[in-house]
């Protein structure tokens, strides 16, 4: 266990000199200081600083977090970027990039096999906070690609991987923590927050991951019904029904429509104070329902 906590302290260290210079490429280019990227900079320096110390008795799990805090904001600041200029032609290779670096945290862990759960490093609200910009990310693209007729006619594969990939971030987002489970032992003031942490929502973001997973597999299903079936399987289980999640090829309607009734249940139940729109998602279910698999 020492061995793979001084890998990851040597890792971790190399990949915050690599971010820092990519932050400095990134406010050199964009020719003014940068809130995101200010804050993302002062991270990776107090990284630097701890690694420099004793990398022997230095703590992965505070290192891993400062870097996770830094590539948050570092990539916050491109996403804003890409959305201002509605993701150019030539955006997919950004994309990649900000993907990459959102996923090499939770990549250091795996590889380092440092704990059977990333949890036990990052904490569940990193975790979801990685899984969520990826997600976001890709709704936010492909809802740019859904855009261009043209597009489509020539990369429809394209963008069917695009969004099993942001769906499966989205439904990992969602999947992070397990619901809480209501009985007698637990005392809660308020019944509508009870119930929805009976659901497995903890935030407003996780009533977007779920609308945003079902408008991407509205898409999936309007401009993807003709691609063949690809071997590609995400954990298709819905927060709230149980902590785990069964590995199966990614059915479109099926994963939709679930995600999409537990929405609306929850929008016009405990949260029907809150004035949470549930008009999209109402038109997207009754598409659902009207088409057939091809």
């Amino acid at each position: 266990m020492a061995a793979a906590g001084s890998s990851v302290v040597r890792r971790v260290e190399e990949l915050g000199d690599a971010a820092q210079a990519h932050i400095q490429q990134l406010s050199e280019a964009a020719g003014e200081d940068d809130h995101f990227l200010i804050r993302a900079s002062a991270a990776l320096e107090k990284l630097k600083l701890l690694c420099g110390e004793d990398k022997e008795c230095s703590n992965p799990s505070n290192l891993l977090e400062l870097y996770t805090q830094a590539i948050l904001d570092m990539t916050y600041f491109e996403e804003n970027k890409l959305v201002d200029e509605d993701f150019p032609e030539d955006s997919s290779q950004k994309v990649k990039e900000l993907i990459s670096f959102l996923s090499e945290p939770e990549i250091l862990i795996k590889e380092n096999n440092m704990h059977p759960k990333p949890s036990d490093l990052l904490g569940d609200e990193l975790l979801e906070c990685l899984s969520w910009r990826r997600g976001a990310l890709l709704y936010m693209y492909c809802h740019s690609l859904t855009k261009r007729r043209e597009w489509l006619t020539r990369k429809s594969s394209l963008l069917k991987k695009y969004l099993i990939d942001g769906i499966s971030y989205l439904l990992q987002m969602l999947n992070y923590r397990c619901p809480i489970q209501l009985n007698e032992g637990v005392s809660f003031q308020d019944l509508d927050t009870a119930q929805l942490l009976s659901e497995g929502i903890f935030s407003d973001i996780h009533l977007l991951a779920m609308m945003y997973s079902g408008e991407m597999c509205y898409w999936g299903l309007k401009h993807c019904a003709d691609q063949q079936p690809e071997n590609h399987e995400v954990d298709t289980g819905v927060s709230g029904a149980s902590c785990m999640t069964q590995k199966e090829p990614l059915d479109f309607r099926e994963v939709g429509e679930k995600i999409l009734k537990k929405y609306v249940s929850v929008c016009e139940g405990p949260l029907k104070e809150q004035e949470w729109n549930t008009a999209n998602a109402k038109q997207i279910l009754n598409f659902f329902q009207h088409h057939t698999n091809q």
